[in-house]
């Protein structure tokens, strides 16, 4: 406690500065100032382990103005054990409203959220409680759409820090130039953050173009009541030529009579089924399905999967593939086996993840048809010097890909080709103001 107040914690001088050097003199936890927010543990005192996964934070608001961590904390420690709070401040020393709780584990901050939302705080003032978006993932629209996704990658990891992932669609209309924008996958939500910050309009361009920045729509997790219940798989990275009625047959060559409906829009597609099971053994059946078949076809021997689990944070076990393509093991020993950088909760969620993580380096485009050059010249740029056997063979996969993932019923089904509508949203990063 001496030590910390010796290292300028910022409590000196602010509303109820006892009540709240008593709270972190019971507890042992951090309490510092910063950045216009006040920080309360993360980690606690005596953790050694990973911080709590995605899914652990939760948002309170409507908060009487002069409530502080004194009142917060020993409400939130009934609940669950506390990674972490952020309340976040104003510059006369009163809390904005809101603030952030991070428990240890997913059923904490379920549980927390049950019981905190419209819970009476003082007389006559509710609490509003729900999950906390901790959004990782960055929009970046006015991306040339010449720029294949390796190069937008290192572009981004040069402009900013944190970046773990890239995500860029293929145009409907010409599957080897992307959309004109990407999505940009931070390590952490203030990585993010501070890559928005320094990405902002007319501060930095990429290849010599303005480029507009914002936070990506934050990916629902669903429940896994909901999930229980869906029978849809949306099928993406379809040729424009594909119809509705050749998508219902390939799937019914799975399972005859298995698919009520097909609707398609331009290069993706949404199929009903009668009933979840076969909705199932259908998407197990082809995903995977075009790694499979460009190694055969390039003679590069039947891609092998090694499964790998963990336990996660709340001690849900998380799945992990690492695959290996015999004929190229030997070439580029550095990246074998491919490893994927993110754990998945099912293990085809995993399979499937593996599979588009391999293609993706390899720098293999998924759109079969009549891409076969532009394969053959992928595979070679990404393994220079090694001669791609049997280069004029046809490489395609059917004309269903092999990103094939159950979904849930949208209710509208809106398309996009530049800047989709959904894409973004508004919302404060937390970090003070710029």
């Amino acid at each position: 406690m001496e030590s910390n107040h010796k290292s300028g914690d910022g409590l000196s001088g602010t509303q109820k500065e006892a009540a709240l050097r008593a709270l972190v003199q019971r507890t042992g936890y951090s309490l510092v100032q910063e950045n216009g927010q006040r920080k309360y543990g993360g980690p606690p005192p005596g953790w050694d382990a990973a911080p709590p996964e995605r899914g652990c934070e939760i948002f309170i608001g409507k908060l009487p103005r002069d409530l502080f961590e004194d009142e917060l904390i020993p409400l939130c420690e009934k609940i669950g054990k506390i990674y972490e709070m952020r309340m976040m401040m104003d510059f006369n020393g009163n809390n904005r409203g809101y603030a952030f709780v991070t428990f240890s584990n997913k059923v904490e901050a379920k549980n927390a959220i049950k019981q905190l939302n419209n819970y009476e705080i003082r007389n006559g003032r509710l609490l509003g409680v729900c999950a906390s978006v901790d959004n990782c993932r960055l929009f970046v629209g006015g991306i040339p759409k010449t720029k294949k996704r390796e190069e937008i990658l290192s572009e981004m990891k040069k402009v900013t820090e944190g970046v773990v992932d890239v995500i860029v669609y293929p145009s409907a209309a010409d599957k080897t130039k992307n959309r004109g924008f990407a999505f940009v996958e931070y390590e952490s939500h203030r990585a993010a953050a501070m890559a928005r910050r320094k990405l902002l309009p007319g501060r930095i361009q990429l290849w010599g173009h303005g480029i507009a920045v914002d936070w990506a729509e934050p990916e629902v997790e669903v429940d896994e009541d909901t999930m229980s219940s869906v029978k849809i798989l949306y099928v993406r990275n379809l040729m424009l030529s594909t119809s509705e009625e050749m998508i219902e047959k390939e799937f019914n060559n799975i399972k005859p009579g298995a698919v009520e409906r097909v609707k398609k829009i331009r290069d993706y597609a949404f199929v009903h089924f009668s009933n979840r099971e076969d909705a199932v053994e259908a998407m197990k059946a082809l995903n995977g399905k075009i790694l499979e078949e460009i190694c055969q076809k390039n003679n590069w021997g039947q891609p092998v999967y090694q499964l790998h689990s963990a336990i996660g944070q709340d001690q849900r076990q998380l799945f992990l593939y690492k695959i290996t393509i015999p004929a190229l093991a030997s070439q580029n020993p550095a990246i074998h086996p491919f490893t994927p950088p993110k754990l998945s909760a099912f293990v085809d969620e995993a399979k499937t993840y593996a599979a588009e993580y391999t293609l993706q380096t390899l720098g293999i485009p998924t759109d079969g048809g009549d891409g076969t050059m532009a394969t053959a010249a992928a595979a070679a740029t990404a393994f220079p010097g090694y001669a791609v056997p049997n280069a004029t063979a046809p490489v395609s996969a059917a004309q269903l890909k092999q990103a094939v993932t159950l979904g849930q019923d949208l209710a509208a089904y809106t398309t996009y080709e530049v800047y989709p509508t959904f894409a973004v949203t508004a919302r404060g990063d937390g970090y003070g103001t710029f």
